[in-house]
């Protein structure tokens, strides 16, 4: 069976999270989404692994299920150079087990969702290969929290402690990573790291696993390629898309080359603001090699729905007008993830045209992307070329970008079916 899970969110026990992230909403909008499996997140904090046993039915270790959904066990840790790590459990007592361990090296861990531990990489890799917790580096390249804001490889980071994978986050995806040779052995996960249970936050980043069932041992079979078990797609964001794609100025966000950021020592002449390494500068200065593993799983690059629908009709995607049209899309195809992926454009059109268009712009790679950069996301921008066409002239559409297009396939291309 192929499933769609997003395996790294935070409860409102975490900072800056919404205080809607409960597990009923959760199990709602990820049936909204297309979600089938979704990660607990913050598991380690007693109250929310509380508040998952009093809503879920189990089905398995590791494994329970609200609503028709299923979750499995995970958590997000910072380790003593606030480098952050996701971890996802085989059962509660394995978490139980880990959070007496850590009691000893955190003060925060029955307070906070996302626990800082007095631990290094190195240490908390060790601990969760003794007690069989999956690991790896949470959004590996963002410069505030990641791995490659503080290391130079996995090496450096882990030593010889063994990682089960690596996380992209929003701002890179896997022809971005896999310029880094050593990474070629592991399986890249995209997850949302989503602060709210709404659907342009929940699932924005999302894996497809070909399992058998959505359970724990399922999935691990497949993070770790065995069994035939496996990720079949990486889908998230246009990394241009991200809030750290590009080096910017994290006050007033002006955009500079890696050059200028040294020149200028970091800190912006427009504003006094500390310039931030983007993710694209930070890859390439690791860059070593051209090639790609031959089992790498195509990447997806999406935007979510209230997203697109905002940018046709101009409101903000938290408004009323964005979510009747949103919610008339979901009503017509069951969830966001079809709409976006998998449903004819001519089907599409007769809920609303101009969505419609802007969607088949997205899976060819036809939209105009404005990148983020300095903790700003990047905007997307439909070309009035394909505004201004109808649905059956849209495959003659020849756009002119004011800026280079990524290289690589567009959807259509990757599913390998026409539309």
């Amino acid at each position: 069976m192929l499933i769609d899970a997003d395996l790294h969110i935070h409860s409102r026990y975490s900072k800056a999270v919404s205080k809607a992230m409960t597990f009923p909403n959760l199990a709602e909008n990820a049936r909204f989404k297309g979600l089938g499996l979704v990660g607990t997140g913050d598991i380690l904090n007693p109250r929310w692994e509380s508040e998952l046993l009093e809503y879920s039915e189990k089905v398995g270790d590791g494994t329970y299920e609200i609503s028709g959904v299923r979750f499995i066990l995970t958590a997000e840790v910072e380790d003593n150079k606030r480098v952050h790590h996701v971890m996802i459990f085989p059962s509660i007592d394995t978490v139980r087990e880990m959070r007496n361990v850590l009691q000893a090296y955190s003060n925060d861990i029955d307070t906070e969702g996302r626990p800082h531990l007095n631990l290094s990489a190195a240490e908390i890799a060790d601990l969760a290969n003794e007690l069989g917790v999956l690991i790896g580096p949470a959004h590996a390249f963002t410069p505030w929290t990641s791995l490659y804001k503080e290391y130079d490889s996995l090496k450096e980071a882990y030593g010889n402690a063994k990682i089960h994978f690596l996380e992209l986050g929003l701002s890179a995806d896997s022809e971005m990573a896999d310029m880094i040779k050593a990474h070629h052995r592991l399986t890249y996960l995209s997850n949302s790291d989503a602060h709210s249970p709404m659907p342009h936050r929940l699932g924005r980043e999302f894996n497809r696993f070909e399992i058998l069932e959505a359970t724990f041992e399922e999935v691990r079979k497949a993070i770790l390629k065995r069994g035939g078990r496996k990720i079949v797609l990486n889908a998230g964001l246009d990394p241009r898309l991200g809030k750290y794609h590009l080096t910017a100025c994290s006050r007033c966000y002006a955009k500079y080359s890696l050059g200028e950021a040294r020149a200028l020592r970091w800190r912006c002449p427009k504003c006094g603001g500390r310039i931030k390494k983007g993710v694209r500068d930070r890859i390439l200065e690791l860059a070593d090699t051209d090639e790609r593993p031959e089992d790498r799983p195509p990447y997806l690059r999406l935007a979510p729905l209230a997203e697109i629908i905002a940018m046709v009709i101009g409101k903000g995607v938290e408004t009323k007008a964005v979510r009747l049209v949103w919610e008339r899309f979901l009503r017509e195809f069951g969830s966001e993830i079809r709409v976006l992926v998998d449903a004819p454009i001519k089907d599409l059109a007769g809920v609303h045209e101009d969505v419609a268009k802007a969607v088949w712009a997205y899976r060819n790679e036809k939209l105009i992307v404005v990148p983020g950069g300095g903790g700003k996301y990047g905007e997307i921008k439909l070309p009035d070329e394909i505004r201004k066409a109808s649905i059956g002239e849209l495959n003659e559409i020849v756009v002119s970008f004011p800026e280079e297009k990524p290289k690589q396939r567009s959807i259509t291309e990757f599913m390998g079916v026409k539309r």
